[in-house]
């Protein structure tokens, strides 16, 4: 399992601190927005319905190591890898590029899993559920 998908981004004042450098919760943020961007990109979403109701993906583990500062106006292309797809979780790997010196270089790398769970619209509770034959087919042609 190797999907890879990318985007690029530019970091806005903003987002950055006192430093001058881009806060640390904003990686986090970059990573979830890649991954929304590469469901769409496949047709899929994190909140979905099919035939056994409404259905989604909370994050169930996320971490990330900081290499280099971004600052403001840094442009930056954030990569997602699928690593791993199980019967109920899927896991992504991060990697954050930027130009520094005329040489592209890594500033983080992150990973996220988010587990397949049904969402009970009454009760407000989530139950794991195996993901969805639709979900796993579109991640897979990626």
């Amino acid at each position: 399992m190797a999907s890879e998908f990318s985007i690029t981004r530019r970091v806005e004042f903003s987002e950055t601190d006192l430093a001058g450098i881009m806060h640390f919760t904003h990686f986090y943020r970059w990573m979830e927005i890649c991954e929304h961007e590469f469901l769409r990109s496949v047709g899929l979403s994190v909140d979905m319905e099919d035939e056994n109701g409404r259905f989604g993906w909370p994050r169930v583990k996320a971490s990330c190591r900081f290499k280099r500062p971004l600052r403001f106006e840094d442009e930056v292309e954030i990569k997602l890898i699928v690593t791993e797809m199980r019967d109920r979780s899927i896991s992504y790997a991060f990697q954050f590029w930027k130009e520094e010196k005329g040489e592209r270089v890594k500033a983080a790398v992150g990973e996220a899993v988010a587990a397949c769970v049904s969402f009970e619209q009454s009760t407000g509770t989530m139950t794991p559920i195996m993901i969805p034959d639709v979900f796993r087919a579109k991640v897979e042609q990626a």
